[in-house]
């Protein structure tokens, strides 16, 4: 978090000829209570005032409040202190992310108009005026799939807050019907969703999730950069439930077998297992490569 630096520090700095070690203790104990909860209101504060314009009628205004909300994660990801703070944020109803998400940005388009009802004038012969909420942009909802992932992976109990708004169901829409920016966007989230939650998984499997992204994988006439995403997504997702024989998609080696061939399949397999000495980059570099390489083996055949 960037704040500005408290006027109790300078105090504690300076320090005072006269004061005992243990009043020096007491002192420090004060200053750290005092940082920790001036950091706890910056971040209500920032989640309050991103989720109200996260809230708004206006497309643009809601672009505005997500940007402002992934900001803001990519801030918390720095310090372990500030994470805690923010997972303590996503057990009050008031400040939780995902539902906000799911009932505003990445709403169906046809829940607007499934809730009016055809033939009604009220707002017409009534007093208040209609209220109208323009559309999801391909932008707001790339940025609200970024939101997604961030939260399910600083907070992970955001997992069953995005199955009780049937998340699973609602991104695999996304995926077969939006552009590439979003469905790049949706295959990140879809990984970050399925950590660890067998009932994302088994949500992912009653879609046809595999299938699903195999079909984008095996069209050529696919954006390259969407196929390589996909490549990478179906490497994680089968090394992270690899040897897990009572997991949800414990089938992925056989569906993947199927779906797309056996020499593919069991390259996706054998590239699934990550060095776990790697580092970030180095890890991204090697997912990036072994995705390269299944797209490579896909096409020749």
């Amino acid at each position: 978090m960037y704040l500005k630096k408290p006027l109790w520090s300078e105090t504690t700095e300076k320090g005072d000829g006269n004061a005992t070690v243990e009043d020096d203790g007491v002192v420090s104990e004060v200053g750290k209570s005092l940082q920790q909860q001036r950091v706890y209101r910056e971040v209500t504060l920032a989640l309050r005032t991103g989720l109200r314009d996260a809230r708004a009628e206006f497309s643009f205004l809601r672009v505005r409040a997500l940007r402002s909300i992934l900001k803001f994660l990519r801030s918390v990801a720095e310090a372990e202190s500030t994470i805690d703070l923010f997972n303590q944020t996503q057990c009050v109803p008031q400040l939780q992310v995902v539902p906000v998400l799911f009932q505003h940005s990445l709403k169906e388009s046809g829940d607007d108009y499934n809730e009016s009802k055809v033939g009604d004038l009220s707002h017409i012969f009534g007093v208040e005026p209609m209220k109208v909420t323009s559309p999801s942009t391909d932008a707001e909802v790339a940025l609200a799939l970024r939101v997604l992932e961030g939260c399910c992976l600083l907070h992970p109990e955001s997992t069953i807050l995005a199955h009780q708004n049937n998340a699973i169901q609602v991104l695999m829409n996304i995926l077969s019907t939006r552009g590439v920016l979003e469905q790049g966007a949706c295959l990140d989230a879809l990984i970050s969703l399925m950590v660890d939650s067998s009932s994302n998984q088994m949500d992912f499997e009653k879609c046809n999730g595999i299938m699903e992204v195999a079909d984008l994988l095996r069209d050529k006439q696919v954006d390259e950069n969407l196929r390589l995403k996909c490549g990478e997504f179906l490497l994680l997702l089968t090394g992270h439930v690899n040897g897990r024989d009572s997991a949800p998609l414990a089938s992925i080696h056989e569906d993947t077998r199927r779906l797309l061939g056996e020499k593919t399949a069991s390259l996706i397999w054998a590239a699934s297992q990550f060095d776990p000495t790697l580092g970030p980059e180095e890890r991204l570099t090697f997912l990036q490569n072994q995705a390269r390489r299944v797209l490579e083996s896909l096409d020749l055949d």
